[in-house]
């Protein structure tokens, strides 16, 4: 039996890792820990300012980051996202398919074109992203992984009014569990990573909460057993775990990451 020393085990120098939505928040978190295993890191983000700020953080740290604009919802996009990767850095060996939305509108109040805009961004995003990584993947002979960032909805409701982001989350949990089966043969493994609250900017921190936000999480904080939200930190180290030999013999399980939630 052949058993790797642990800093060989989360050694991610000679690959390179695409993070969508990477450029703040949980995605950032997941970038800092790929950079920081020696990956070089694609941050593939809708805002390409932010995107370079984060570049130039992970860079002054030593590590290796290009930022690129995309929009994971558009095909072509995506298609530019992979070929960038490969000119730079010479191939796609990990992806994080983390870019999403979340707008909370109850479904009486929704209007198709939200429901259609968040399914296109959550779910058709990451089947793009997934698809165009795995023929890359699949063309280079040496494997890889994918990550999907689902949620704690994927399994269970945490409040009304994200119904349309709870079907497009539900939805990359089946995907991902389907594209494993695929994939396998190809030696490329498809995990997911289910967040619960995290504390990002889009939950209020770092910065001045809404009301709403705040009337929203009262509930949601009262369930969780360890009594605070998690850092983009928690689910970076759980991503870093999926993208190395540490989880050499898994594909098509998900990771939850949530303080003991779903406990409730």
């Amino acid at each position: 039996m052949n058993i790797k020393p642990l800093a060989q085990l989360i050694d991610l120098s000679s690959k390179t890792a695409i993070v969508t939505g990477g450029a703040v928040g949980i995605g950032y978190g997941i970038a800092y820990r790929l950079a920081e295993a020696g990956a070089s890191v694609v941050i593939a983000d809708m805002n390409k300012a932010t995107a370079d700020e984060a570049v130039a953080k992970l860079t002054a740290l030593g590590w290796k980051a290009i930022a690129v604009a995309v929009d994971v919802s558009d095909a072509a996009q995506v298609a530019e996202l992979i070929a960038t990767s490969v000119s730079t850095y010479g191939s796609v060996d990990i992806l994080v398919n983390n870019a999403g939305i979340y707008p909370n509108i109850p479904v009486m109040h929704m209007q198709e074109k939200d429901f259609e805009r968040i399914l296109s961004i959550n779910l058709k995003g990451s089947f793009l992203c997934a698809k165009a990584a795995a023929a890359q993947m699949i063309g280079q002979g040496t494997g890889g992984r994918i990550i999907n960032v689902t949620s704690i909805d994927a399994l269970h409701p945490s409040m009304v009014g994200l119904a349309a982001y709870d079907s497009s989350k539900h939805g990359l949990w089946g995907f991902t569990k389907n594209l494993a089966l695929e994939l396998a043969p190809q030696k490329i493994w498809v995990n997911a990573v289910a967040p619960g609250g995290i504390a990002t900017p889009g939950t209020g921190a770092g910065g001045a909460i809404s009301k709403e936000m705040e009337e929203m999480m009262k509930p949601f904080m009262a369930k969780i057993p360890m009594h605070s939200m998690g850092e983009p930190d928690d689910i970076g180290k759980a991503v870093l775990f999926l993208a190395s030999d540490l989880s050499s013999y898994m594909t098509g399980s998900q990771i939850v990451v949530d303080g003991g939630a779903l406990l409730s």
